[in-house]
């Protein structure tokens, strides 16, 4: 399913925008912005996502209970209304592809959602069923993206999702990784291999990725998704014991939780950001990231050294 790109900007309210800094001169010809959050444009094909999506991990392994699944629902509405269409997930993560199928249907969102899961089995030849199982889960039709999570037996996942993507049930191929170890493995797999994803692990404190893996998917060509942009909270944790400084309002921020997200969503060779949440207050605030200025080199130079020196 195509995304409709939103109309642009009006050309003089752009070019002052750029001139004033305010929209990053490398990443203004990929952005389009309008009241519907900012997106970027997946290299493979020139469709475009929003900046700011949908993460599942823990807040969405909420078993049978039933107030916790219509409060995972509640959260997907607020998603969608506020523009939303990435929501990621895996079969790793417990109840959380049942909840996000069962909270689509209920909300009436099935046909509009990017779903992003993974296969994660180290037996190759159980991959498919575990694929089918897991769109019998999420109730979609076929999923937009898989990734082969933490690049286990990618050397069996991957021509299976590739056989996949080319008899046209699966749009896009991609690998995962949240640990720092296997960049290198990681990198190899990128290089050697006509992927169309990358998912990894980046923010304000865990910056590594910027100086290989970022790189290389630009030369590539290939969309980066970045999952842990809080840290799993922990950075959020320590930064709202701070005040937050005067420039945050420069570029559109009235949290911690947002200048996290621009951070990490400025990069030019970031596609999306998938922050997770169980708050239906959260998920608001998440989205407003990407509605805005965005941060510029400047700009971005200072957010990291101030969170460093805290």
């Amino acid at each position: 399913m195509q995304a409709d790109r939103p109309p642009r900007l009006a050309r003089r309210t752009f070019l002052q925008m750029l001139a004033a800094g305010v929209v990053p001169a490398a990443t203004a010809p990929v952005l389009a912005q309008t009241s519907a959050p900012l997106t970027r444009a997946i290299p493979a094909s020139g469709e475009r996502v929003p900046l700011i999506g949908l993460g599942t991990w823990i807040t969405f392994n909420v078993g049978a209970d039933p107030a916790a699944r219509q409060s995972c629902a509640d959260v997907m509405r607020a998603f969608f209304d506020a523009g939303g269409r990435m929501i990621d997930s895996s079969p790793m993560y417990g109840s959380s592809q049942s909840v996000v199928g069962e909270g689509l249907s209920r909300i009436g969102r099935t046909g509009d959602v990017f779903s992003a899961d993974k296969v994660w089995i180290g037996d190759g030849r159980r991959g498919p069923a575990q694929i089918e199982e897991s769109r019998s889960n999420w109730q979609v039709p076929r999923f937009d993206l898989l990734q082969v999570h933490n690049l286990l037996a990618w050397e069996d996942h991957l021509p299976q999702l590739f056989a996949m993507k080319a008899a046209g049930r699966l749009r896009y191929v991609g690998i995962t990784t949240s640990e720092g170890r296997r960049h290198r493995e990681f990198e190899s797999v990128m290089a050697g291999h006509p992927i169309d994803f990358v998912q990894v692990s980046y923010n304000l404190l865990d910056r590594e990725v910027e100086s290989r893996i970022l790189p290389l998917a630009r030369e590539r060509r290939i969309a980066v998704i970045v999952n842990r942009p809080f840290r799993q909270g922990a950075l959020l944790r320590a930064l709202q014991r701070q005040p937050l400084p005067a420039w945050a309002a420069e570029i559109g921020c009235d949290s911690w939780a947002q200048v996290a997200l621009k951070f990490v969503v400025s990069h030019p060779d970031v596609t999306c950001a998938i922050p997770a949440t169980s708050r239906v207050d959260h998920v608001r605030q998440n989205m407003a990231a990407a509605r805005g200025p965005l941060p510029d080199a400047a700009m971005r130079k200072r957010m990291a050294d101030h969170v460093r020196s805290l």
